[in-house]
């Protein structure tokens, strides 16, 4: 799946999600640039000071709590390493309409 595809269905699913606020937005299609940037490989190595900015977030706890949500939710696999050298891993999961979805 590229990330148009990618895209498109992240905007039908969230549709209905009422969990998902603009951060998560931002958080996710930051997310799906770097995602297209390596190749759309699985898992995708992340550093919260590249993301931020492009996800137009300023604070490290917004940053934490978002990407342990989006992994809660379904929508990512958040996998913190605190590893300088390589990353957090992040898996863009393919989503479907079966996500669990809870009103807040």
């Amino acid at each position: 799946m590229d990330r148009s595809q990618q895209f498109r269905r992240f905007y039908e699913v969230i549709a209905g999600d009422g969990r998902i606020g603009p951060v998560h937005i931002s958080v996710y299609m930051a997310l799906l640039h770097l995602w297209e940037r390596q190749d759309h490989v699985n898992p995708i190595h992340i550093f919260s000071r590249n993301l931020m900015p492009i996800a137009k977030i300023s604070g490290i706890a917004t940053y934490y709590r978002t990407m342990k949500e989006l992994n809660k939710y379904g929508y990512i696999r958040y996998i913190s390493t605190y590893d300088r050298i390589i990353g957090s891993l992040v898996y863009i999961q393919e989503l479907n309409v079966s996500i669990d979805k809870k009103e807040v």
